[in-house]
């Protein structure tokens, strides 16, 4: 059993996104030591877990067989379009356009990693009396072996910004409002800073990223249409489908990316 003494210094500061962002901010700025910084900290510790998790010898504590990092990347691009197309519930063209970018645009990589494949905030718990300071990462069941920047892709997708469009905000995975957190480029810059590796090509995994969750909500979607889940919440992602597919589409052109 573990100390109490040690519980007692740990709080899961997962962020429940159905807890409203005022709800949220009040929580960072009132029960945290220096909580004015937490947003930071707590960005800038999420970044820096990133190099850590690369650096694993993944074959030394036998993973090797975890998965196959060689064409992870372009598996990834046709397995997710494959869900859409088997998934969706009207024609998004934008989608067949993001897919067509991907398959033109695959940055070649040899740095090959363990891979979260689902890493947000809200997969981090956080100490506590230190918010600079992860405890934990969760929901390890989609790990795998492939191309470390396709997890910072996929935290830049669900990061958020107060300047993101009113229909990102409402489906955010994260608190909302001008809370201080790093941006989307200030992630990408400390990620190059700490692993000294390019990120001339992140806006390919940023678009891979969004290109996936545009996939995610139609199924979640489709499966609320054949009444395989009675969640209300869920009665509205049809309409936020091509609005994520524009998004996506609008990094690969280069106008919604990430600018260093």
């Amino acid at each position: 059993m573990a100390d109490p003494s040690y519980q007692e210094d740990l709080i899961d500061l997962r962020v429940d996104e159905h807890i409203d962002a005022p709800k949220v901010a009040d929580f960072l700025h009132g029960n945290l030591p220096g909580s004015d910084e937490a947003p930071r900290k707590m960005s800038e510790a999420l970044i820096d877990s990133m190099p850590e998790f690369r650096a694993v010898d993944y074959e030394s504590i036998g993973l090797a067989d975890l998965g196959k990092p060689e064409g992870f990347i372009a598996r990834q691009i046709d397995g997710w379009f494959r869900c859409w197309e088997s998934t969706k519930n009207e024609d998004v063209p934008e989608m067949a356009d993001v897919y067509s970018w991907l398959r033109e645009n695959l940055p070649s990589s040899e740095i090959h990693s363990l891979v979260h494949n689902d890493f947000k905030l809200d997969n981090a718990m956080f100490a506590a009396a230190d918010p600079a300071r992860i405890v934990s990462i969760f929901d390890w069941d989609m790990c795998t072996l492939g191309d470390p920047l396709s997890d910072l892709g996929a935290l830049l997708a669900y990061w958020s910004e107060p300047s993101d469009p009113a229909y990102a905000l409402e489906m955010a995975r994260m608190p909302t409002g001008d809370l201080a957190f790093l941006t989307r480029a200030q992630l990408v810059q400390r990620y190059a800073a700490k692993t000294e590796r390019s990120v001339e090509h992140i806006n390919f995994y940023y678009a891979l990223a969004l290109f996936r969750i545009t996939v995610i909500i139609a199924q979640i979607y489709i499966r609320f249409l054949r009444g395989q889940t009675q969640d209300q919440r869920f009665s509205d992602f049809g309409k936020v489908i091509p609005h994520f597919a524009r998004m996506a589409q609008g990094v690969a052109a280069g106008e919604m990316g990430i600018k260093l």
